[in-house]
């Protein structure tokens, strides 16, 4: 993808440099450099990529034509969802998958060139030890830690401790796709509500936090993360009837 060509990285410490450069110029793009980023990611144009760069910048463009590619690719149509969700959601749904790109690269060359348990050990530890993209954007890393010394202190149980970690200023409605307009159901709001509470993802088994968007499967009724199924708040608006991938799969197999 990138016009100059760079040193492909074959030591832990190399794989590592390319990921913190990645990182660098992924961020400057979400945070510095917000408004050059959001202005060319029109949803008028083609599939657009955002790509970080070894030499820390980045660039957003279409996905490589070389099938399969030479690396991995980022998560493609970001421009897509760009007006149909708030800036702040956008630029962190783009931070979680620029997070999950910026790890499938580095483990690429981790397997490109036969790094063993050891190193991939070594590897992850020490991209392990920075902030993630999302957190960078989000400006969750202080409060993380903050969340987590007061947790540790008050001796609290690990369940309710994930659940006070997630209340951040602005909320994420949470949308079950096949619910009826909000006046034809307003005597059991509450109740839908409460279910909505003690739900946990299907996919990642993760309880229910307000400030991500989910959505149900109106087949097996699970609730799941809309990242964890590839589900954004806008195209939720335009699903009738939503079915997991295990549904799904289910169907197509009889």
């Amino acid at each position: 993808m990138e016009g100059t060509p760079h040193p492909i990285p074959r030591t832990v410490e190399e794989v590592f440099s390319d990921f913190k450069g990645r990182r660098s110029g992924l961020i400057k793009a979400l945070t510095s450099d917000v408004e050059k980023f959001y202005q060319q990611c029109d949803p008028d144009k083609e599939n657009l990529c955002l790509y970080g760069l070894p030499n820390e910048t980045w660039e957003v463009n279409l996905p490589v034509e070389e099938v399969p590619p030479e690396l991995p690719e980022p998560a493609l149509g970001i421009n897509f969802a760009r007006d149909g969700m708030q800036e702040k959601d956008w630029l962190s749904l783009v931070a979680v998958h620029s997070d999950s790109w910026l790890l499938a690269v580095a483990f690429y060359f981790g397997a490109r060139f036969g790094f063993g348990k050891n190193e991939r050990k070594r590897l992850f530890q020490m991209i392990n030890e920075l902030p993630t993209i999302f957190e960078a954007v989000s400006g969750n890393v202080k409060q993380l830690k903050d969340q987590t010394a007061t947790h540790n202190s008050s001796g609290k149980s690990k369940s309710s401790g994930k659940m006070q970690s997630r209340h951040p200023e602005s909320q994420t409605k949470v949308i079950k796709v096949s619910a009826p307009p909000k006046e034809d159901y307003e005597s059991g709001e509450e109740e839908e509500e409460d279910d909505e509470q003690g739900a946990t993802c299907g996919a990642c088994g993760e309880s229910y936090g307000t400030d991500e968007f989910w959505i149900c499967c109106d087949i097996c009724e699970k609730w799941f993360h809309g990242k964890c199924v590839k589900i954004t708040p806008a195209k939720a608006e335009h699903i009738k009837q939503y079915k997991c991938p295990s549904c799904s799969g289910k169907r197509a197999r009889v």
